[in-house]
């Protein structure tokens, strides 16, 4: 088939300034993301973590066929997921630190969600621009929250994904916050606790509240016994759009706001307004959006995330949070970025 001469390099040289290398590269990301994603559901990078293995073992152990299984393997090669050397493949550094399942800071759980949940319900990101619906188990008349605490193994699975995923924040934050000025905090929504019991372990002197549902509490203890924070951080049940939450000087929000429409994240402001002393702080963090909505690709997406996931929530700018946050009373409002495209906002009371 002849093709014009014009959509090749030409003898002198020059090429056409424009490509479409870009767009299908975009286009087709979703194979990367699918190829790590199959890694993760089968635990590929945890047995490796044990040790090198070739490929027939890797084969026998992870149940591939033949026909695929080179492929998939080094695939996992050229994206930098593993290393092969003399027919023998291992983690790659950042693989083994965070995808090995024996390790602290393993974001597989979290990963895992992804594949079994937002990969599929994403397929229908289309339906949800149009109709602005939940593409997930709301769909089928479902309850979200109900397919993840369905029993104690989902709800474990899902709380330390959370973790996963926030522990370098909570890091971060145990850092760059002046806890030294404060005595106690409450992480609303506190999911397995990572964000209070890094804070705690950082500052000897800080006693923690997590605050979120009852069925969290045993998670939840279980973590913080192990990390021997006990006698310094407690649960306290509750839910925060119908129980008032509990007093401290520091109130944290992280990765809540955006789960819930405007009036919502309005009355969740006013409700840590309202739980805070005089000079107390309120901490919110997510993937805040830049103000001129052209950079933070990653929390505009996840914005659309929300859309999938959520009836009304929605990622904001640091512009937007401040004007909520004035509204709820709050003064000297400050912005820190953060990794990973997140940001915190501090408000005093």
């Amino acid at each position: 088939m002849e093709t014009q001469p014009s959509t090749f390099t030409s003898e002198t040289g020059s090429a056409s300034a424009a490509s479409p290398q870009k767009l299908l590269q975009l286009a087709m990301g979703f194979w990367a993301s699918k190829t790590l994603l199959s890694a993760v559901e089968l635990d590929l990078f945890t047995i490796l973590g044990s040790g090198p293995r070739t490929a027939p073992q890797l084969m026998d152990e992870l149940q591939l066929h033949p026909r695929s299984a080179h492929d998939f393997l080094d695939a996992l090669v050229a994206l930098g997921l593993l290393d092969r050397d003399d027919g023998l493949y291992r983690n790659s550094a950042e693989a083994g630190a965070f995808l090995d399942r024996a390790k602290p800071g393993c974001i597989a759980g979290f990963l895992l969600m992804t594949n079994n949940r937002l990969y599929p319900f994403w397929g229908a990101l289309t339906e949800a621009l149009r109709t602005g619906l939940p593409q997930n188990e709301a769909k089928q008349g479902g309850d979200p929250f109900q397919a993840i605490y369905r029993d104690e193994r989902g709800l474990r699975e899902f709380l330390g994904a959370m973790s996963g995923v926030s522990l370098d924040l909570a890091k971060e934050i145990a850092q760059k916050f002046p806890w030294q000025n404060y005595r106690t905090v409450v992480d609303v929504g506190t999911a397995q606790g990572a964000l209070v019991v890094e804070v705690a372990r950082t500052h000897e002197h800080l006693a923690g509240i997590g605050f979120d549902l009852a069925a969290v509490a045993p998670v939840f203890n279980d973590y913080v016994a192990a990390n021997e924070l006990q006698d310094r951080i407690h649960f306290h049940p509750g839910d925060f759009f119908k129980d008032a939450l509990p007093s401290a000087d520091v109130l944290v929000m992280g990765h809540i706001l955006h789960d819930w429409n405007l009036e919502q994240k309005r009355e969740l402001l006013a409700r840590s307004y309202q739980a805070l002393p005089t000079g107390g702080s309120l901490i919110v963090y997510d993937a805040v959006i830049d103000d001129e909505r052209r950079r933070n690709a990653f929390g505009l997406m996840m914005s659309l995330n929300m859309l999938i996931e959520t009836p009304g929530g929605f990622d904001y700018t640091a512009r937007q949070c401040r004007e909520w946050m004035s509204e709820a009373g709050f003064r000297e409002i400050r912005v820190e970025p953060l990794g990973g495209q997140n940001s915190m906002i501090i408000g005093v009371r």
